[in-house]
């Protein structure tokens, strides 16, 4: 296991450059703000929230993506009750599984899955988890192998393979056993099958199973306009349009950002930089540059990119569900939205319904490039051919595009990264966080904690910020109870 890198100190009167304005860096410019810390949180885009943001459309709102507020981490926790108060609403979750015509309950209900999949291909399903339970992989290296191990081959090939492709665009072979571990934590097809017939009761211990999950009333983006408009009352900034163009380093330190706005280059001095950018934008804006090869070594990280589609529809109460997985190859809408079922003031007119349709791709592909209408269109196609309403129920819709919405752990992923965390490590006042800060598929709530952690780190002490996510038993049963409050290092 490596080591925590070592951490310049935060000391009385020193300057905080934040990059990027989305959980993360928001994060940590809130609690240094709170604390009386000199912040600047610089962020490209003319909206913060990153992912997590709510977009805006004649007034309706939805997410880019569904971000459930869930967490057993403590600190982050009390920090989204502190911020938001009364605006936290509960939410009843409900999803399914879109296979083969079908809808399938998801968690598993013994009676919906058995008549789904027919009694014949739910017992071979059994027979192949027995099969795999006894004669598994012996070496768990990709996604294949980690979920065949624990589901069996058969229900690999059901409910795993088809919408996994979807969303990456790779083979399951090519996706790193890690990320299985990361995303579908302490689940097994026992604990389904138990949870299943407890009487259909969903266990809270299970982030996949939980019944119920708190929300923003208006959406994530809510959470995040709120922290921004606290920092900016407690006196630090916050900059929209402010895209990164450099780190300047000398000897072994960062000292500034510059950063291209809309009224020219801007360089602000910094006594630390702590960044969400994507790692590759981070070891290009270097400067002095990084070698050739740590260079190449960003360049080799990749990213899937997503796009929403947002229908309006003349009609309300299609379906229950907060968001339906679509594993049918025969479509190419991986997952739907249904924002009125998050909450209800999301959709201001009574009468409508505001869905999302995500679509997983690469930037610069046939579907990133695609002009709105004809997304839209094909939106509208796809809800009418999967029966959730007709075509002539949809009023309006529009298009988000989000870039780098989802780091990729293929075959090489690992090595690259190595190869950059050498490089950047030792850069004692440079702190990467977050999603794409540290290249780490992480949920929101572990995006907040590793620049919790980062602060606390710059106060002396010795967490692993990147091991937040990577050991899922220590982050299922959260031992960080009460998040400290900074005391500056003295001089």
């Amino acid at each position: 296991m490596r080591t925590p890198r070592a951490v310049a100190p935060l000391l009385p009167g020193q300057h905080v450059v934040i990059i990027g304005a989305g959980p993360a860096g928001l994060t940590a410019g809130y609690l240094l703000s709170k604390d009386g810390v000199r912040a600047t949180i610089l962020e490209a885009d003319d909206i913060v929230g990153g992912i997590s943001r709510t977009a805006q459309y004649k007034g309706f709102r939805f997410d880019i993506g569904g971000h459930r507020f869930f967490t057993k981490v403590a600190p982050v926790q009390a920090l989204w009750e502190e911020i938001l108060g009364d605006e936290l609403i509960s939410v009843p979750r409900l999803s399914r599984i879109y296979y083969d015509g079908k809808f399938f309950d998801y968690p598993l209900k013994t009676a919906n899955a058995l008549k789904g999949l027919g009694l014949i291909n739910a017992l071979m399903i059994v027979g192949s988890f027995v099969k795999w339970r006894y004669r598994p992989y012996p070496v768990e290296e990709n996604f294949e192998q980690w979920v065949t191990n624990r589901f069996g081959k058969r229900l690999f090939e059901i409910f795993f393979k088809t919408y996994t492709e979807k969303v990456w665009g790779v083979p399951c072979t090519e996706i790193r056993a890690e990320w299985a571990a990361q995303r579908i934590q302490n689940l097994s097809l026992e604990k389904a099958i138990f949870a299943a017939l407890s009487l259909n009761k969903r266990s809270t211990a299970i982030k996949t199973l939980i019944n119920e999950f708190q929300y923003p009333r208006l959406g994530p983006g809510q959470m995040w306009e709120m922290c921004r408009d606290r920092i900016l009352r407690m006196g630090n900034r916050v900059l929209l349009q402010h895209r990164v163009s450099a780190i300047e380093t000398r000897n072994g330190r960062a000292v500034a950002v510059r950063a291209r706005t809309p009224h020219g280059e801007r360089r602000l001095p910094a006594d630390h930089v702590i960044s969400s950018a994507a790692l590759r934008t981070l070891v290009r804006a270097l400067d002095p540059p990084a070698p050739r090869a740590v260079t190449a070594a960003a360049d080799g990280l990749r990213y899937r990119d997503f796009i929403t589609v947002s229908l309006i529809i003349g009609r309300e109460k299609l379906f229950q569900d907060n968001w339906i997985y679509i594993h049918s190859p025969d479509v190419k809408v991986g997952r739907i939205q249904n924002f009125n079922n998050w909450s209800q003031a999301l959709v201001p007119v009574p009468g409508k319904t505001c869905l999302g349709f995500e679509y997983f791709c690469f930037k610069g592909d046939g579907l990133w490039e695609s002009p709105d209408c004809q997304l839209i269109g094909q939106a509208v196609k796809e809800l009418e051919q999967l029966g959730l309403a007709s075509a002539s129920d949809v009023e309006d819709g529009t298009v988000i595009r989000m870039p780098k919405a989802y780091p990729i752990y293929d075959s090489l992923y690992r090595g690259h990264l190595d190869a950059v965390r050498r490089f950047i490590d030792p850069i004692s006042n440079l702190h990467t966080v977050g999603r794409n800060g540290m290249h780490k598929y992480n949920n929101q709530d572990h995006s907040m904690l590793t620049a919790m952690m980062t602060l606390w780190n710059m106060n002396g002490a010795s967490h692993d910020v990147w091991a937040v996510n990577t050991d899922f038993d220590y982050h299922e049963e959260q031992k960080i109870e009460a998040a400290p409050r900074l005391a500056l290092a003295s001089a």
